[in-house]
């Protein structure tokens, strides 16, 4: 296990948790500017964040696969949709396609980068939601997130330290 990761996955659950409420509390009482601060702040992690470095992503979530997913990827590595399900994929309770394993089974477990990046889900290709826009509308994810991501809790630390500075309490 790389240092990144394991310096990642043992940071205590409280900590964690705090960043949860923090998010809740954000969600429930969103300040007026909260996507530009959100993008002021997501530039300054990407420039410090190194997914290859960690991967937890690929080795203990899964994406869901849309059926656009399916096509593309089933066809980069020459099976049929029906063929690609049955070897990799269950559906869930709310009837998405999801990895039957984890890690997922494009990791390149010694480099962390994926063998189907060019073709990958748009899960994960938009993965950790960063970006979207409105920020509330996707804080259930970032609580999620922030359990598996280190981008993602880089984030909301930020923005935590952030609304201090400019006196917006949360």
């Amino acid at each position: 296990m790389s240092y990144y990761r394991r310096k990642f996955n043992s940071i205590p659950i409280e900590v964690k948790s705090q960043l949860r409420r923090f998010l809740t509390r954000v969600e429930k009482n969103p300040p007026l500017l909260l996507d530009t601060y959100a993008d002021v702040v997501e530039k300054e992690v990407w420039a410090e964040v190194n997914c290859l470095a960690c991967s937890n992503c690929c080795r203990r979530m899964t994406p869901t696969y849309t059926f656009q997913d399916l096509k593309r990827i089933s066809a980069h590595v020459g099976l049929s949709i029906k063929a690609f399900k049955e070897k990799w994929l269950y559906k869930n309770k709310e009837g998405e396609w999801m990895n039957r394993s984890q890690p997922c089974q494009f990791l390149d477990k010694q480099t962390n980068m994926c063998s189907i990046y060019e073709v990958r889900p748009a899960d994960c290709a938009g993965f950790p939601h960063l970006n979207k826009k409105k920020m509330t509308e996707y804080m259930h994810v970032h609580k999620q997130n922030v359990e598996y991501c280190p981008a993602t809790m880089k984030m909301i630390e930020k923005l935590k330290i952030m609304f201090a500075e400019l006196g917006i309490k949360r």
